[in-house]
């Protein structure tokens, strides 16, 4: 697989620490597709860590509600993101390690994203990141 066509935004990723380890753990039981693998292994390495009570109100990270526009279709969604162990799908909730949590994780209010889902290579505009609770 060429790496060369995968591209990172120019702005790193913040994470918490503890969500930075989370999704080192997920990349180390290669459940990504390889496109996914590659491209979460450069965002890792770029990745600014800090401490969870200084992440910035717009970045997607655990307990927050993002409404994402998938760039191709102009849809609009909104999802619940949870830990992984929270998510029910009765309450309208996400595990951040579903294929659109992982690849909107630790982006800011405004960001474009481009992650390959079941269909294909999509790309996703976060209009909006507010905090749950």
């Amino acid at each position: 697989m060429n790496t060369e066509s995968i591209k990172i935004n120019e702005t790193p990723i913040i994470l918490s620490t503890g969500i930075y380890d989370l999704l080192k753990d997920h990349l180390r039981r290669r459940k990504l597709s390889r496109y996914n693998e590659a491209k979460l292994e450069l965002e890792l390495k770029h990745a600014r860590q800090v401490l969870r009570n200084e992440l910035p109100a717009d970045v997607v990270t655990v307990d927050t509600n993002v409404k994402v526009k998938e760039m191709e279709s102009g849809k609009e969604f909104i999802y619940k993101l949870v830990a992984p162990a929270k998510a029910r799908r009765k309450h309208n909730t996400l595990s951040i390690l579903s294929p659109i949590g992982v690849a909107i994780l630790g982006y800011t209010k405004g960001t474009i994203v481009q992650w390959e889902m079941p269909e294909g290579i999509k790309k996703y505009q976060i209009e909006d990141v507010t905090k749950i609770g």
